[in-house]
């Protein structure tokens, strides 16, 4: 089996496989076209990253703190309410996605559960 292969959208099977032009799914014979499986325009390969309450970010969007932040090292974290410009998006570590720059602080990495879109 393909692990690339996305589960089947009516059952959510995850034993789909490839029959010519079309996938198929073996458990309950639904069968659809790869473009219209809800995957990203971008392809396969690209990771979609959303916000806490699940809008879709691009790089060069401004994003808003949605809970206060400790930051290490410093003596007061960030306020909830924060305004973040111009972030970009990275494959970080632990799950900050999110590479930017904060007026005070300087560069750094948030995830994106703890920001909004603006």
């Amino acid at each position: 089996m393909n692990e690339n292969l996305p589960a089947c959208p009516k059952c959510s099977g995850a034993y789909t496989y490839e029959m010519g032009a079309l996938l198929v799914c073996p458990e309950c014979g639904h069968e659809w076209s790869p473009a219209a499986s809800g995957e990203p325009a971008g392809g396969p390969g690209e990771q979609v990253v959303r916000d806490a309450v699940g809008n879709v970010l691009a790089d060069g969007d401004t994003v808003t703190v949605v809970k206060a932040l400790k930051v290490k090292g410093s003596p007061s974290g960030i306020k909830a309410g924060t305004k973040v410009r111009n972030i970009r998006l990275v494959d970080g570590v632990d799950g900050h996605d999110i590479d930017c720059r904060i007026d005070g602080f300087g560069a750094m990495q948030l995830k994106s559960s703890v920001v909004k879109k603006a």
